[in-house]
């Protein structure tokens, strides 16, 4: 089987050997560049986050780069597929119009309406709560490491609200 091709709008991954610090500073560098000092929009809309800081840094950038070990734990340490992938969000977001991005609304079992971005091809996902005005707040994004996640987000694609 071969490998998805990548769409030509698609960054490339970003180094993360040999982890260092300097990694983080330059992740965080994209970051900013991406969400800070120019931020992003979904469909003309605001895409913003909370302005809590943790070490040094918002707290949406940890969940950009790191991940949650075990599960709710509290305990975060560094995901490097999902650091690595960190110039993609933008450039997704960029590009809704490519058949390559799914994107849609679901309501989820609480009442909130998230929205997903998925370059499905390549496992990255994007994840934002929608407001009543029409802006976004980024929650998250990472690599789809487990087949049974891509099923379940299949699933609320195919629940989608329209």
């Amino acid at each position: 089987m071969t490998a998805p091709a990548e769409p030509a709008w698609l960054p490339a991954l970003f180094s993360m050997s040999p982890w260092s610090p300097a990694v983080t500073e330059a992740l965080y560098a994209v970051f900013r560049r991406d969400f800070v000092d120019n931020p992003a929009c979904y469909q003309n809309c605001e895409v913003w986050f909370f302005p809590e800081r943790e070490r040094g840094k918002e707290l949406i950038f940890w969940h950009l780069v790191e991940r949650e070990d075990p599960p709710r734990s509290g305990n975060r340490l560094p995901d490097f597929r999902r650091a690595e992938r960190l110039p993609w969000a933008r450039a997704m977001l960029d590009h809704l119009d490519d058949p390559a991005v799914l994107h849609w609304d679901y309501a989820e079992g609480d009442g909130d309406i998230h929205t997903y971005v998925w370059l499905q091809a390549l496992d990255y996902l994007i994840v934002m709560k929608k407001y009543r005005d029409g802006r976004r707040r980024l929650i998250t994004a990472f690599w789809l490491e487990y087949e049974n996640k891509r099923r379940k987000l299949a699933q609320k694609h195919a629940q989608r609200l329209l």
